[in-house]
């Protein structure tokens, strides 16, 4: 692919599946507050903020702010627990595969997720090592639909924005990658969808479009 130096990965959804973790965390704590919670509910708080997705789940129920915190911090508590159950195992042979090829090809390789929990979950799989820079939740204070988590990426990459290509599997993240002036990939099940450049349906796709 011409012109690109780079590859941001989303983390959640795209390197691995943690949605059910997400999902039965928050499913414990909207039972706790009485508000009502259903996988598609859970399926629009994919890409975005912990306090994003706890103020979608409540809706118009008025909590302070305080009691929000309070909330985002225990469903964070539930979710780790959950995470403790990943281990490398669950990294398939295809994804290290298209890794190993892209880095072959002289590519920077980062992760760029909204998650406070990346460098966590990818040192459980195994994965930190893969790639050159890890733009999280941690390091920004605007979550997708922001270009920030992105342009952070490209920034630690020492890479310009049309040099770098985002690979995402919620709408919240292509439009990120495209505010921050970056190619996209919609993969998985979103291939398809959503106003991506490109379109993958696995990371043997991947590996095609980027290295050609």
């Amino acid at each position: 692919m011409d012109g690109i130096k780079a590859v941001i990965f989303d983390l959640d959804g795209v390197i691995i599946n943690t949605d059910l973790y997400h999902y039965k965390a928050w499913k414990k704590i909207a039972g706790k507050i009485g508000v009502y919670f259903d996988e598609e509910i859970n399926h629009k708080l994919r890409g975005i903020s912990r306090i994003d997705s706890l103020n979608i789940i409540l809706g118009t129920a008025d909590f302070s702010p305080k009691d929000k915190e309070l909330l985002t911090e225990e469903k964070n508590r539930c979710y780790i627990q959950y995470l403790r159950q990943i281990t490398p195992a669950q990294v398939s042979a295809e994804l290290l595969g298209a890794l190993e090829a892209l880095k072959g090809k002289g590519l920077k390789l980062a992760i760029g997720s909204s998650s406070r929990n990346a460098r966590m979950i990818l040192d459980k799989l195994d994965l930190t090592r893969r790639f050159d820079a890890i733009s999280d939740g941690n390091d920004i204070s605007r979550s997708k639909p922001d270009p920030e988590v992105f342009l952070n990426a490209a920034r630690l990459l020492e890479a310009e924005p049309p040099e770098c290509i985002v690979v995402e599997d919620a709408e919240a993240g292509i439009m990120a990658g495209r505010s921050a002036g970056m190619k996209t990939i919609a993969y998985g099940a979103a291939a398809g969808k959503y106003a991506a450049d490109y379109y993958a349906l696995s990371f043997r796709d991947i590996r095609s479009l980027v290295c050609g």
